[in-house]
């Protein structure tokens, strides 16, 4: 049995892994509120454009010739971009992406097709890297708080992979933000805008079901021709969907975060508790043993 003085020291390391982990989940708490506002600021344009692209694309008929909307003949190399964080201490938050991403990895492979990975995040590329995967492009240092800018980065890269023959198709994998503690992985088809997941009718859910289907749509008339709006709305939907991932990840993981560190805390406390028990059982014993020997003493006399 271990003495006082080693629980003792056991209990105040606990103590401060528990301090440490309740701040964590505080800050996780703050952040994570701030992100759920930027994600519902940004919903309502990123719904638009969504909008506005599919109807657009069903105005033009054929989709128009330029190189970001032509679809490749065959799909020979598929773009998988993994959407992270650059932290860890957040449950199965970043583990989940990457095993998502490696599995689809191996189906591409499995169809004859040659997987390119993209990685957003420290731990998806250094994941990558580990698993002999190496990303063809990493985006970094802003996880916490990623910007448009940092969308436009990623999307610029994407759609170059695209235009100058890289990929034939490019798939998104990121944490969904549901609540705190669920998050789900989504994958997404960005381009070709042929299989793109825009394209995908989601309901108008927030439209009430009562209204028939000519009231939900308007008559739009396109100026100029909707092949040009189209191909100007592309890159837009590009950015703005990657845009959304990026925020969706950002919540998820400060939900991830706070759930994996408040657990932490309730089981440094379990413990603090167990080793507590284990301290008043070696004090007893101690003192059992010295009545002990006060009793063999005094017999011996």
């Amino acid at each position: 049995m271990a003495s006082q003085r080693d629980v003792r020291n056991r209990i105040d390391a606990v103590k401060n892994i528990q301090k440490i982990t309740r701040a964590m989940e505080m800050v996780a708490a703050a952040r994570l509120r701030r992100a759920e506002q930027r994600i519902e600021a940004l919903r309502p344009y990123a719904d638009a454009i969504r909008r506005m692209t599919r109807e657009a694309s069903e105005a033009a008929g054929d989709v128009p010739s330029l190189p970001i909307l032509v679809e490749h003949e065959q799909t020979s190399n598929v773009g998988l971009l993994l959407v992270a964080g650059d932290r860890g201490l957040a449950g199965a938050f970043n583990s989940q992406i990457v095993r998502a991403g490696v599995r689809a990895g191996r189906d591409q492979s499995a169809e004859n097709r040659q997987a390119v990975y993209f990685a957003s995040g420290r731990r998806a590329a250094s994941s990558l890297t580990f698993r002999g995967l190496e990303p063809a492009a990493s985006f970094t240092g802003f996880s916490d708080r990623p910007s448009y800018a940092d969308a436009r980065d990623i999307a610029d890269k994407l759609m170059a992979a695209y235009v100058d023959g890289e990929v034939d198709q490019v798939d998104i994998f990121y944490n969904g933000y549901i609540s705190p503690i669920s998050q789900v992985v989504r994958r997404e088809t960005l381009l070709p805008l042929q299989r793109a997941t825009i394209l995908e009718d989601d309901g108008d859910s927030d439209e009430d079901s009562s209204e028939d289907e000519h009231s939900q749509r308007a008559l739009v008339e396109y100026e100029p021709d909707p092949e040009v709006i189209l191909g100007r709305l592309v890159p837009d939907y590009v950015e703005i969907s990657v845009y959304r991932a990026l925020l969706e990840s950002t919540a998820s993981e400060h939900g991830a975060r706070m759930t994996a560190m408040r657990n932490a805390s309730d089981n440094a406390g379990t413990l603090i508790e167990d080793l507590t028990l284990e301290m008043n059982r070696a004090r007893q014993a101690e003192i059992t043993q010295e009545i002990m020997e006060v009793v063999a003493g005094a017999e011996a006399l």
